[in-house]
């Protein structure tokens, strides 16, 4: 090698967390707002205030940037929805604490669950790269174990997922729209969700 040669060293890419969580953030407010079809990395690098490079850093293109974020945000939910539950309790005492966990992240997180819900129910959901944790065999287990103690009735999974968080997940989309069948502001408050409850576990026990 003469002194005239060079060796090229490509420049560093390090991740800087908060420009990651700005990225993040934009993306799924972008996607609730818009959709999918809303979502485009020239769009979402000037809302982040980032250049479309830095993004890359991150994601290697669109589909790794939408997988990823739903990963994020399931693995918020299911720290958030866990809390205090285990498979073992009774079941009307598990069942309420997923009602409160789950209203917890709705409230404190409404643009997560919003984009959570889009993507669960898009084509995106059945791609290899979308992580299904544990928590769907813990409730799978809660489920089981409370059958097993004769606390709740035998039904399809269904079934049971539609009268035990039917009610619930109707009544969080009337408390985001701040509209009720009847037209009227409607606020979801813990003795409105413990009233409805207490309908709900007289349904499903034996």
């Amino acid at each position: 090698m003469n002194e005239h040669s060079f060796i090229f060293v490509p420049e560093m890419r390090t991740r800087d967390e908060n420009k990651e969580a700005a990225i993040r953030e934009k993306a799924m407010e972008m996607i609730v707002a818009e959709g999918f079809d809303g979502l485009s990395m020239q769009k979402l690098a000037k809302a982040a205030n980032v250049s479309p490079a830095t993004i890359y850093i991150y994601y290697k293109n669109r589909e790794d940037l939408l997988t990823q974020l739903f990963n994020h945000v399931q693995q918020t939910f299911y720290d958030v929805a866990l809390a205090g539950f285990n498979p073992d309790l009774s079941f009307e005492e598990g069942l309420w604490i997923q009602w409160k966990n789950r209203l917890k992240f709705i409230l404190k997180y409404p643009v997560h669950f919003q984009f959570y819900e889009q993507f669960r129910n898009s084509p995106c959901i059945n791609h290899t790269d979308v992580q299904l944790s544990a928590f769907k065999q813990s409730m799978k287990l809660f489920a089981i174990n409370a059958m097993k103690k004769e606390e709740l009735k035998k039904m399809d999974p269904e079934i049971f997922w539609s009268i035990a968080y039917g009610t619930f997940y109707s009544m969080v989309k009337f408390h985001l729209q701040e509209i009720t069948v009847m037209g009227n502001n409607f606020k979801l408050t813990e003795v409105k969700m413990k009233s409805a409850f207490e309908m709900v576990i007289k349904a499903l026990k034996p």
